[in-house]
């Protein structure tokens, strides 16, 4: 069900769906049908343009993105979650190449945490592994010694393979004890309706904010844009699967 739920999702991601668009007018142009044509060539020039413009992103990313505020104060916890992303192992690569970015994003962000807190608190990294040989929360927690945590205060969920196993495992460890919860600001949304659904006591520490305000003109149409857009639908897809399956 997880694999079929990636796979189905992936074809409703927009650029798949341009791309259909594009495909059914390229059809209609062989069929000789050039109205047909014209119209699905145009909705695809339309569709691409939409997607690639700052404003048209921001405006759908940036509810998500909004709806819990940066925690700027540390509060007094004794355990933070940091939740997984992605990585690609290669052995040959500095570990600050093999885990993503914007799961290098949310660990900063644990780690400013843990810093404040005087690193006198327990510090969880979670995810599998996929196809890659290292579950991402074994790299994660490479990554997190070399940045300072003590190997010590690290527990890793390395079974986890979507948020909600992630508050599963959480709710196993913690039951009602009070703990800090890091993922990008797009994802809180989500993962606060889940934990609040299990009776977690989560505080949200959003991080990874990407809806700004672009100043430059050549960032006003952008293949970064259309990353935003892609984000924003798969958070907005997760939100009515999981209201489907009552996970929130």
């Amino acid at each position: 069900m997880f694999l079929l739920k990636k796979f189905i999702s992936s074809f409703l991601m927009p650029v798949p769906i341009g791309l259909f668009l594009f495909a059914l007018g390229i059809y209609f142009l062989f069929r000789n049908s050039y109205t047909k044509a014209k119209v699905f060539l145009f909705l695809t020039l339309t569709w691409f343009s939409l997607l690639s413009y700052s404003p048209v992103a921001n405006a759908i990313l940036a509810p998500l993105e909004n709806s819990h505020k940066a925690l700027l104060q540390t509060p007094k916890v004794d355990y933070i979650l940091v939740l997984g992303n992605g990585h690609t192992s290669n052995e040959n690569l500095s570990i600050t190449s093999q885990v993503n970015p914007t799961a290098i994003n949310r660990l900063v962000e644990g780690i400013k945490h843990y810093n404040a807190l005087n690193k006198n608190v327990k510090f969880v990294v979670s995810g599998y592994g996929g196809y890659d040989k290292n579950s991402h929360a074994f790299m994660q927690e490479i990554l997190a010694s070399n940045l300072g945590v003590n190997r010590k205060d690290i527990i890793r969920f390395d079974k986890a393979k979507d948020t909600y196993e992630e508050a599963l495992h959480i709710k196993k460890l913690l039951g009602d004890k009070k703990f800090i919860i890091v993922t990008s600001a797009s994802h809180m949304k989500r993962s606060m309706l889940i934990f609040k659904k299990l009776n977690l006591n989560a505080i949200a520490a959003p991080t990874n904010y990407l809806s700004h305000e672009e100043k430059s003109l050549k960032e006003y149409f952008s293949g970064k844009n259309v990353r935003k857009i892609e984000i924003a639908v798969h958070e907005y897809l997760g939100l009515i699967w999981y209201k489907i399956k009552g996970y929130i």
